[in-house]
């Protein structure tokens, strides 16, 4: 892998991360179109170590209250969130793995986001009262963990999954979009605590520290813009256009496996 690669893959990492598109299915697809064989587990890694920065970067002013009292319920809602994906991944290890391996997945994975976008945008208009973080309940928190477990498969977002279960259960679109973002920090934590060991014992000859550089930079810089983006459209529009696009991405998937 050359270093413009690195920079397009960095790219996709860190727009699609936040975007409810998933990020791991374009990723998928991308390395597939440039032919990639070699090891990518700690470039994949690092990727995420760059959107990890872009979360705390967006949302520092909640990370830093939570910081400053973490004995408080938004805590316990962020780590009972956590604890769905936690076990999926411990429980389905090398099934998960085989899905990122073939992409074989993504043909039914893109059309159900679009499906969970495009259901939580008609669920939304019908609420006439909403809830914040007052008001949100374990429940809620149970089942937006739920819907972001089962985003560990290539091409099902895991912003996209969690934000329609959070407007799905009647959250505030703003509050629900910040909490969704809020999930992603134990999840990539977790990935990167169980994933940088093994990628490391490969050490740097799979994948040069240029190219390594290179895309952990940029999938922090568009990191962030795609969270201040999405913090911003949420307020205000529908997520039918990305739902259409994952419809459109798993048709042409569809097409192309025929």
């Amino acid at each position: 892998m050359n270093i413009f690669e690195a920079v397009i893959l960095g790219a996709v990492q860190g727009i699609t991360e936040f975007l409810p598109v998933s990020s791991s299915g374009h990723l998928v697809l991308l390395q597939r179109l440039f032919r990639i064989t070699e090891p990518m587990l700690l470039f994949d890694t690092m990727l995420h170590a760059g959107t990890l920065a872009a979360v705390f970067a967006a949302l520092r002013k909640d990370i830093w209250r939570l910081a400053q009292r973490p004995v408080q319920p938004l805590t316990g809602f962020l780590i009972l969130a956590t604890v769905p994906a936690v076990m999926v991944a411990l429980l389905f290890k090398p099934h998960i793995e085989a899905a990122f391996g073939s992409g074989g997945y993504l043909r039914f994975a893109f059309p159900l986001t679009s499906l969970m976008l495009f259901i939580s945008g008609i669920l939304a208009k019908r609420v006439r009262r909403t809830k914040n973080e007052d008001t949100m309940t374990l429940l809620d928190a149970l089942i937006m963990g739920l819907f972001q477990a089962a985003a560990l498969i290539p091409g099902i977002s895991r912003s996209g999954a969690a934000l329609s279960a959070g407007l799905m259960r009647n959250l505030d679109r703003s509050f629900a979009a910040r909490f969704s973002f809020l999930m992603s920090v134990p999840v990539i934590l977790g990935a990167l605590v169980l994933q940088l060991p093994e990628g490391l014992g490969g050490g740097f000859s799979a994948v040069r520290a240029g190219p390594l550089i290179a895309g952990t930079v940029t999938a922090a810089l568009t990191g962030f813009l795609s969270v201040t983006f999405m913090l911003r459209l949420v307020q205000k529009y529908d997520l039918w256009p990305f739902a259409l696009y994952t419809a459109l991405l798993g048709a042409f998937l569809w097409i192309n496996q025929h």
